[in-house]
């Protein structure tokens, strides 16, 4: 059985893009929306990544999260080098539609080629009587060695 095409919409008004129930992403100049991944079970960020039109109809039809990878300017299925792949549970857009956040099953070790599980692992220390350009780490430890996951790379 052939799954039915994929099609996102087009709003020319503001009112539509705000009210109308059509999925109408709009891309930035390069032609790319950022899209947030966050743990859907425990809705901690995981990481920032960029879609294009093609790498979102592809996270539509799959069901896992497809970027676009604007240092190596390609199609980027997240998990195809390390196995660690997010399966789709929800995607959100914002009021105009030019941001998206993707709810998601994080399989595998973690999202970050770092070796941790999420890209956001430091914070900047706003506390009084800090210096804010400093970092400070959320949560240091790795959860896989990025050496051995991405050795052919």
């Amino acid at each position: 059985m052939n799954n039915p095409v994929i099609t996102l919409g087009e709003c020319s008004d503001k009112a539509s893009l705000e009210e109308k129930c059509i999925l109408a992403p709009k891309f930035d100049d390069n032609g790319l929306i950022p899209a947030v991944a966050m743990d859907a079970a425990t809705k901690e960020p995981l990481m920032l990544a960029y879609m294009n039109k093609q790498s979102l109809l592809m996270t539509l039809e799959l069901g896992e999260a497809v970027y676009y990878s604007r240092s190596r300017q390609e199609i980027w299925h997240k998990g195809a080098t390390s196995g660690h792949t997010q399966k789709v549970k929800e995607i959100r857009t914002d009021c105009d539609q030019d941001a998206l956040i993707i709810y998601v099953e994080q399989l595998g070790a973690g999202a970050c080629h770092t070796g941790r599980n999420s890209c956001f692992y430091r914070k900047v220390n706003l506390d009084d009587g800090k210096n804010p350009a400093a970092l400070s780490f959320t949560k240091s430890e790795l959860t896989f060695d990025p050496k051995i996951v991405y050795r052919n790379k």
